[in-house]
């Protein structure tokens, strides 16, 4: 059993006491007092050793959880995670060559495509002005060959875009690329908006995308826009925060010159 100290380290204000404790313990694992794997002292020794309430330390390691830094494990205590691996970079390029249309991702399909049919609701209706309106819904694993990395693909295709081009009605699980290469044969003009944001994962995306417990999980939802900017597909990427980098390329643009009156 560790020796607990009989002195006290007390905190400084403003900041606060729960925050102030998680950056010191964050500071500590950085360097190496807690190595990978070992635990953290209790609460009642933390409490003691902090000069701070057990509601403090308990929001500390809700905090600590939250940076990747510790594992919470029922019985056992808090647990130092070790170092994360490199993380898998998602080139969210797309390119044409001729007709077809190329992704850069470099991710693997692990299984067949899941198509079910669903309504727009949350974040993608909004982004696609289509609260409600009947869409397919296509639901893919990912995984990333060298790093083991995994995530998930999910395209919306509503119903009034599957009547646009041939085949897309009967086959919504055609490849990404198939799907574009369709719309633009059907003389849509295709552009693409990409939003992201990261919130915590639910029960069961944790189980699927096999994250820790309190790590972040990112989302980054692609909008195909068509001929007069019209919102033609929503896709929804879910990635481990921590294992996944993206990357977008930039190009600058001209801006417009005032028109000179005559």
């Amino acid at each position: 059993m560790p020796e607990t100290p009989t002195h006290t380290e007390p905190l400084e204000t403003p900041t606060p006491r729960y925050m102030q404790l998680a950056r010191r313990v964050a500071d500590e694992i950085k360097a190496g007092k807690y190595a990978p794997g070992d635990l953290l002292p209790s609460e009642a020794e933390m409490s003691k050793r902090y000069g701070v309430g057990k509601h403090t330390v308990r929001a500390a390691i809700a905090e600590l959880r939250g940076m990747g830094l510790i594992d919470v494990r029922q019985g056992k205590g808090s647990i130092v995670r070790g170092e994360p691996g490199p993380a898998h970079e998602i080139n969210r390029a797309i390119s044409r060559s001729g007709k077809k249309w190329k992704l850069h991702e470099g991710m693997s399909e692990a299984g067949e495509p899941c198509v079910t049919r669903t309504t727009f609701d949350g974040l993608p209706a909004h982004l696609m002005d289509m609260q409600d309106q009947d869409a397919f819904s296509v639901d893919r694993q990912l995984y990333a060959p060298e790093t083991g990395a995994r995530a998930a693909h999910r395209m919306l295709i509503p119903l009034s875009t599957a009547a646009l081009a041939p085949d897309l009605g009967t086959e919504p699980d055609a490849p990404v690329e198939v799907i574009y290469g369709r719309l633009s044969d059907a003389g849509e003009s295709l552009s693409w908006t990409d939003h992201v944001t990261a919130r915590l994962p639910y029960p069961d995306e944790r189980a699927a995308l096999s994250l820790p417990d309190g790590s972040p999980l990112m989302l980054a939802y692609r909008v195909t826009h068509g001929t007069d900017e019209r919102p033609l597909l929503c896709e929804e990427l879910r990635a481990p925060a921590v294992a996944h980098r993206l990357v977008f390329p930039v190009w600058p643009t001209r801006a417009s010159r005032p028109r000179q009156s005559v």
